[in-house]
């Protein structure tokens, strides 16, 4: 299936990492536990960084006029100066990386969620925006797979943010490599996930594929990263992902009972009734080709996008159902 890559994430160091909040607490975080076992962490906490130490008074966003500035409430203190300056600095000395996991509702690291306030001494919160580090984050890296913990909770939101780290580090991997080679190779492998994401994306960046060899690559390298992330902007429509497991199930269906090719239909048609989650018809279709020994299929990235320990276990009655694992009986297709 999919080859081994090991993405780079920076990672709000109170997850899981380091007691570091303005509580001097850590927040456990089974998922960066987890996560940490396949990337490379940079783990980072803004307002340590600029030496507010720990524990420490807390900071909150305050809306003055048009500008919305970072004071430590029991000290009157504006550290947005700093905070600003640091993430300008930090993100300009990181390696090139394939994306961020940042603390939510955090005034440095929240990425849509810390709560403004009209006042130093307001209760309420007037509003909402981006922490000051987050801020700097999503303008300097806006293609990138950024997260927060708590959206990150969400099955679909984690299933699409692994997708996008563990895709982006590949093409990283592959545009590295610098060859015509490896590009034509990441296309190939990437074919069904980008049918899923956004075929009218797919076709642009086969199309930069096939003029690589008449262009300068950094060119068309620079434009197909571009055409890749906004592919992977958003979370592949259930309409189009049912295409496509229809496509992949074209190339086995040959070699299957009629019983088969009928589960087949039913965990599909439970999919698109949003009744089953996609990794149910992914991992049936994934034993087949990998029953059959599919080799084209086996390439494709889509049926493993990122490593299985990373994603939730399958209900053990649901895979009963959809007898996995497919131990007994199996049959090889025809050389």
């Amino acid at each position: 299936m999919s080859e081994a890559v090991q993405p780079i994430v920076v990672v709000s160091r109170c997850l899981d990492l380091e007691a570091c909040r303005y509580n001097g607490q850590v927040i456990p975080n089974a998922f960066i536990r987890r996560l940490a076992a396949h990337v490379t962490l940079i783990p980072v906490c803004p307002e340590v960084e600029i030496g507010l130490g720990v524990p420490r008074e807390p900071i909150r966003l305050v809306r003055q006029g048009d500008d919305v500035r970072a004071i430590q409430a029991a000290t009157g203190r504006d550290v947005t100066e700093r905070l600003v300056g640091f993430a300008e600095r930090f993100v300009k000395t990181l390696p090139e990386v394939d994306g961020f996991v940042l603390k939510s509702r955090s005034p440095s690291c929240g990425i849509r969620d810390a709560k403004v306030f009209s006042s130093v001494e307001s209760e309420a919160a007037c509003g909402r925006q981006a922490g000051l580090f987050a801020e700097v984050v999503g303008r300097r890296f806006p293609g990138l797979a950024i997260e927060d913990e708590g959206r990150l909770n969400d099955a679909a939101i984690r299933e699409h943010f692994l997708t996008k780290l563990f895709t982006f580090a590949r093409f990283r991997q592959a545009a590295k490599a610098n060859s015509v080679a490896a590009l034509v190779h990441f296309h190939a492998t990437h074919k069904f996930l980008l049918m899923a994401q956004s075929q009218r994306a797919g076709r642009a960046m086969g199309q930069l594929v096939a003029q690589a060899a008449h262009r300068p690559l950094s060119e068309v390298i620079a434009e197909y990263r571009q055409h890749l992330q906004w592919a992977l902007q958003r979370t592949a429509r259930r309409t189009a992902l049912v295409n496509v497991f229809q496509h992949g199930f074209g190339y086995v269906s040959k070699y299957l009972t009629a019983r088969e090719k009928a589960l087949f239909q039913q965990t599909l048609e439970k999919y698109r009734r949003a009744q089953l989650p996609a990794s149910a018809v992914l991992l049936l279709l994934r034993a087949w080709i990998v029953r059959f020994d599919i080799g084209y299929l086996l390439a494709q990235t889509l049926f493993e996008p990122y490593p299985d320990d990373l994603r939730e276990p399958l209900d053990p009655r649901m895979a009963w159902e959809l007898g996995l694992p497919l131990a007994r009986n199996r049959r090889r297709a025809p050389a």
